[in-house]
C-alpha cells in the first residue's frame, strides 16, 4: 500500500492510506488508539483517532534517549505519551494536568500557548501536537510495520502559512522526509469522487464537534494540481457537535429533575457531569437512525454519594427523533445553517454569481447527520448536488487519492436510478433499473433502450406516458447508510433496513408524453420504444417514440439531475 494521509482533525484524526490491491483509499484502523477497534457503524467513525494526549514522564534510559532530537527523526525508543482512546480513558474522572485535548487551533494561532503540565513542566501546543504526531507514527509502525516517510496533510482552506510551517517541522522531525499539503475543501472533493478535469464551484459544510464552516471554492485543474484551490466565499458559526450534547443534557437534567451541578466533592461533579454528557451523545446518536431512544440515568458505584443525594427521581427518560428535532429548533439551529447559506449567497451576488452557479455540494463532519440538517441543505440546492454519505471519510479518503496520484479519474454516478412499473396483475410497484449505480458519464444516449407497454394501471385508457423515475440505495454497493424521501438518515446492509431506499425524484410532474390514440387496457402490443441515458451535466435524458404513429414523443430531452 501507499498513498498515506492524514487529515488532523480538533476533535478527531483520521489516517488514511491507497490499497493499491482494490485500487482505492481505505481507513487505517490502529486498535490500540482508535475510536471503536473492530467496529463497522459508520456513525461511530470507529477507525477514527481521538485528538487527545496524556504525557507521561519518562521511564529508564531508552525513554530517555528516545526524547533526543537526534532518536526521534530516526527511531521510536519508548513511549512518551497515551494518545487517542487511551488518552481520554485515562481522564474520564478528573483531567490530569498532562492532558490536552484540542491543540490543533492554537498550533497556527499560538504554538507556544501552554497546552498541559507534567511534573511542574509546561508543554506548548506545538509540543503536545509533536508528541501526538510521533506517538500516532510509531502506532502505526507497530501495527503495520510500516514508517512512513511520505504524507499528505490536510489544511483548513487558507490557513495560515504559520501553521503549515509547524505541521511540516512537526513532521520533517519526526522523520516524514516528504510532506505536501492539501486543502480540506480539494480533499472533501477527491474523497466524494468529483472529477476535477475543468473547474467546478464547490460548497464544502462542514460540521463537526466544535464548529459550523462553509466555504465556496472555485476547484480548477492547475490548482488541483498543488493542492489548492480559490474561495470566494464563506461563513461560519461557533457551533458544533459538543454544544448539541450541553443543549441535551440540560434538557434532559430538567425534565428528570436531576441537577447538572449536585453539591459534592469536585471531582465526583465532574466525573457525573462527563457521564450526562456521554450519555447525551449517544442518545443524539441513537436517533439518527431509530424514532425513539432511552436515556438512562445510572450513576457508577464511585458515584454512590451522589446518587445519594439526587433522592427518587426517575431513572430513564424516553426520546424521540422529535424531541431533538424541537431543541434544535428553540436554539435555532436550522436558523443558523439558513442564515450561514444565505450569506453565502450574499457573497456570491456581490461577485455577479447565484447560487445557480454551485455544482455541488459536500457535507463533512459528524454533526451534519443532525436531523432535518440534510433537509436544509437539499431544499435549497436540490438532492442531485448534495454530496453527505462521507462525513468522516471524504477529507482523508480524498488525500489519500491525492497522495497515490489516482485523483484525475472521470466522474461517476454514485445512486442507482430506475423508473416504476405496475404488475399487470396485482398492481404491485416493480422498479426496473436504467442506470446502475457507479455509471461513468456521459453515456450513450442509448444507456439503456426497450420497448414498453404501457400499463393502464387504473384500468382505463392511457392517455398520458407517465414514467416515476427514483433514486435507489441499498443494492450493490457497500454504503452504509443514506436519507429517505422524508429526509431521514437510514442504515443500509446488516443491521439496517432490509428493502432499499427509493426515493422518488419526479413524482409531481412525471408526464414525458401524450398518446393518441390512448392505450385500451389489455391490449399487451409494445406501443413505446424508449431509450435513457446521461448526459455531460448529470441529467438523466430521455427519448421515447410511439411505435403505434411513429411520433417522437421526445428527444434527448433532461427529465432528472442524478448524482
Amino acid at each position: 500500500m501507499s498513498g498515506w494521509a492524514i487529515d488532523f482533525g480538533t476533535t478527531n484524526t483520521g489516517l488514511a492510506r491507497w490499497d493499491l490491491d482494490a485500487d482505492r483509499a481505505r481507513m487505517v484502523e490502529l486498535p490500540a488508539i482508535c475510536r471503536r477497534p473492530g467496529r463497522v457503524e459508520p456513525l461511530e467513525a470507529p477507525r477514527l483517532i481521538p485528538s487527545a494526549v496524556h504525557l507521561l514522564p519518562p521511564t529508564g534510559l531508552v525513554d530517555k534517549i528516545g526524547r533526543t532530537r537526534f532518536m526521534l527523526k530516526r527511531a521510536f525508543w519508548g513511549r512518551h505519551a497515551e494518545i487517542g482512546r487511551p488518552a481520554l480513558e485515562l481522564n474520564q474522572g478528573w483531567a490530569h494536568p498532562q492532558f490536552a485535548t484540542a491543540f490543533k487551533p492554537a498550533l497556527g494561532r499560538a504554538p507556544n500557548k501552554t497546552m498541559a503540565r507534567l511534573r511542574g513542566q509546561t508543554h506548548s501546543a506545538r509540543e503536545v501536537a509533536r508528541t501526538f504526531m510521533r506517538e500516532l507514527l510509531a502506532e502505526v509502525k507497530r501495527t503495520t510495520g510500516r514508517r512512513i516517510r511520505d504524507l499528505v496533510v490536510t489544511v483548513p482552506v487558507e490557513s495560515y502559512d504559520a501553521y503549515r510551517a509547524e505541521l511540516a517541522q512537526m513532521c520533517k522531525a519526526l522523520g516524514v522526509t516528504r510532506v505536501r499539503f492539501l486543502d480540506e475543501p480539494v480533499a472533501a472533493a477527491i474523497g466524494y469522487g468529483l472529477g476535477l478535469r475543468s473547474s467546478r464551484k464547490v460548497l464544502v459544510v462542514d460540521f463537526g464537534g466544535g464548529t459550523l464552516d462553509l466555504a465556496l471554492v472555485d476547484l480548477t485543474p492547475r490548482e488541483t494540481e498543488v493542492g489548492g484551490c480559490r474561495v470566494l466565499a464563506k461563513e461560519g458559526r461557533p457551533i458544533g457537535g459538543n454544544t448539541v450534547d450541553g443543549w441535551l443534557m440540560q434538557r434532559f437534567a430538567r425534565r428528570l429533575g436531576v441537577p447538572l451541578d449536585p453539591k459534592g466533592d469536585a471531582e465526583e461533579v465532574e466525573l457525573w457531569h462527563r457521564l450526562m454528557l456521554d450519555e447525551s451523545r449517544r442518545v443524539k446518536e441513537a436517533v439518527y437512525f431509530t424514532d425513539k431512544a432511552t436515556f438512562t440515568l445510572a450513576p457508577p458505584a464511585e458515584l454512590r454519594s451522589i446518587a445519594a443525594r439526587l433522592g427518587p427521581h426517575a431513572q430513564f427518560l424516553d426520546v424521540t427523533r422529535d424531541d431533538v428535532i424541537s431543541l434544535l429548533e428553540s436554539r435555532e439551529l436550522y436558523a443558523m445553517l439558513d442564515d450561514c447559506a444565505d450569506g453565502i449567497e450574499r457573497q456570491l451576488v456581490r461577485r455577479g454569481m447565484s447560487e445557480d452557479d454551485i455544482d455541488d455540494v459536500l457535507m463533512v463532519g459528524g454533526s451534519t447527520l443532525l436531523p432535518r440538517v440534510f433537509p436544509v441543505f437539499e431544499k435549497r440546492y436540490g438532492r442531485d448536488r448534495v454530496r453527505a454519505w462521507q462525513p468522516f471519510e471524504a477529507v482523508a479518503f480524498g488525500a489519500s487519492a491525492y497522495a497515490a496520484g489516482r485523483y484525475g479519474q472521470s466522474d461517476f454516478l454514485v445512486h442507482e436510478y430506475a423508473f416504476v412499473t405496475y404488475d399487470p396483475k396485482t398492481h404491485d410497484k416493480q422498479y426496473r433499473t436504467i442506470v446502475p449505480q457507479g455509471t461513468r458519464f456521459p453515456t450513450p444516449t442509448d444507456l439503456w433502450k426497450r420497448q414498453l407497454v404501457p400499463t393502464c394501471a387504473l384500468g382505463e385508457p392511457e392517455r398520458v406516458f407517465k414514467l416515476v423515475v427514483c433514486e435507489i440505495a441499498g443494492r450493490g454497493h457497500d454504503r452504509r447508510f443514506a436519507w429517505d424521501a422524508a429526509g431521514n438518515v437510514r442504515q443500509l446492509g446488516e443491521g439496517g433496513a432490509a428493502e432499499p431506499i427509493i426515493v422518488p425524484l419526479n413524482e409531481s410532474n412525471p408526464a414525458l408524453g401524450y398518446l393518441d390514440p390512448p392505450h385500451e387496457p389489455g391490449d399487451r402490443t409494445p406501443r413505446l420504444e424508449i431509450a435513457f441515458g446521461v448526459d455531460d451535466n448529470r441529467w438523466l435524458i430521455a427519448t421515447a417514440k410511439d411505435l403505434k404513429t411513429g411520433r417522437l414523443l421526445m428527444e434527448r430531452e433532461p427529465v432528472v439531475r442524478v448524482l
